[in-house]
C-alpha cells in the first residue's frame, strides 16, 4: 500500500519530519496500513469510566469520565478540570490496546480485559486510595 504523496506531505509537516525521516516512515508498511485506518478511529471516541473509587486525592469518583478521541488524545475540553497522573498512565496500555484491535478489524469493546487501576495501592496496601477503570469505544456524536 502506498501513501499518497498529499497525505505525505501533510504527515512530514505535522510531525516535523526531514526528507530522510520521512522516507524512513514511508519505506515502513505498516504505517501505509494505520494511514488506512485513520478515518475508522477519526470516527471513534475513546471513554474510560471509573467504575469504583476509594481515597482518591485527586477525588475522582465512581462514573467520572475521560474522554480521548479516536487517535488517542486527550480532549481536553470534556474532562475533569484535574486528572490523577497516576490514572493516565495505566490507561495508555487500554488505548493501545483498542487501536490494536481498530486495526485488526476486531470491535474494541471485545476486549477481554478491559479494566485498569491508577498506580496507588489503596490504604489497606500501604497507599491512599485507589481507582478502578473501565474502557468503552463509542462512535463520534
Amino acid at each position: 500500500m502506498k501513501i499518497d504523496e498529499g497525505i505525505s506531505k501533510a504527515i512530514q509537516t505535522h510531525l516535523g519530519y526531514s526528507d530522510e525521516e520521512m522516507a524512513l516512515f514511508k519505506a515502513n508498511p505498516r504505517n501505509a496500513e494505520v494511514l488506512s485506518l485513520t478515518p475508522v478511529l477519526k470516527e471513534k471516541t475513546i471513554v474510560i469510566e471509573v467504575v469504583e473509587a476509594h481515597g482518591c486525592n485527586s477525588q475522582h469518583k465512581k462514573g467520572d469520565r475521560f474522554y480521548f478521541d479516536g487517535t488517542g488524545n486527550l480532549i481536553t475540553k470534556l474532562n475533569p478540570k484535574k486528572i490523577c497522573c497516576f490514572a493516565l498512565s495505566p490507561i495508555s496500555a487500554l488505548v493501545f490496546g483498542a487501536h490494536e484491535l481498530i486495526y485488526a478489524g476486531v470491535d474494541p469493546n471485545q476486549m477481554r480485559f478491559k479494566r485498569t487501576g491508577c498506580f496507588d495501592t489503596g490504604i489497606k496496601c500501604g497507599g491512599w486510595g485507589h481507582i478502578v477503570m473501565e474502557l468503552k469505544v463509542e462512535e463520534r456524536k
